[in-house]
């Protein structure tokens, strides 16, 4: 089992609605299926002095008779995720990656816990008959992996903010040099608090979370 790769980024592709990453490791080339978010991440990538990208990634390794397919996630948590979602029945993977890709871990786990139909149903490919054997399926597992711990204190998380606000709040803390889940849980958290506000308000307290965070952690 290939669980955890590092290695130059050789090339991005996209074949209809899968996109990837050619993954070079030791002189083999690995071709890694990703959702959407990670793809736009994995393109904004810096190059090294050797002109290729370094990229890191968790991997979950799928055998069929016919293929053998590799997924790349950016967290162990959010493959963890994708295990759950393709292990209910009729859920392939090309959905569950379109759930990943459409909705930051955080919410998409907060989705499925709320039973939230009508947001799930907003995910590419996901109808509401898919979506009820999601929430029905995964909604208490998930209450009892995510409902405690800080990796996503979810339950309570107010609406996160949209359209061209959101953007600017990420565009600015990723050129900071913060990753997507460390932006998409600042803002869950600051949600919680935030009212109303500018781009510069979310991206102040957002700041102040993550200085917040690390000094715990240091």
């Amino acid at each position: 089992m290939i669980g955890w790769m590092e290695g130059e980024v050789r090339q991005l592709w996209q074949r209809g609605a899968r996109q990837g990453v050619l993954l070079v490791c030791h002189g083999i080339g690995y071709e890694v299926v990703l959702h959407q978010r990670f793809h736009s991440h994995v393109r904004g990538l810096p190059q090294q002095s050797d002109g290729f990208p370094q990229l890191a990634l968790f991997t979950h390794l799928q055998v069929r008779d016919d293929s053998w397919l590799l997924f790349g996630f950016e967290t162990d948590a959010e493959r963890e995720l994708f295990r759950e979602l393709v292990s209910v029945s009729g859920i392939g993977p090309q959905l569950a990656l379109g759930l990943l890709g459409f909705f930051p871990l955080p919410e998409l786990v907060q989705a499925l816990v709320q039973a939230d139909l009508k947001r799930l149903s907003q995910a590419p490919g996901v109808g509401r008959r898919s979506a009820e054997r999601l929430a029905v399926e995964l909604r208490r597992k998930l209450a009892e992996r995510f409902g405690q711990g800080e990796e996503v204190a979810l339950m309570d998380v107010a609406p996160l903010p949209t359209g061209a606000l959101r953007q600017d709040v990420e565009l600015t803390l990723t050129a900071l040099g913060y990753g997507p889940e460390e932006v998409h849980q600042a803002l869950a958290a600051v949600a919680m608090d935030q009212d109303a506000g500018n781009s510069d308000d979310w991206i102040r307290d957002c700041l102040r979370w993550l200085a917040c965070r690390q000094q715990g952690h240091g």
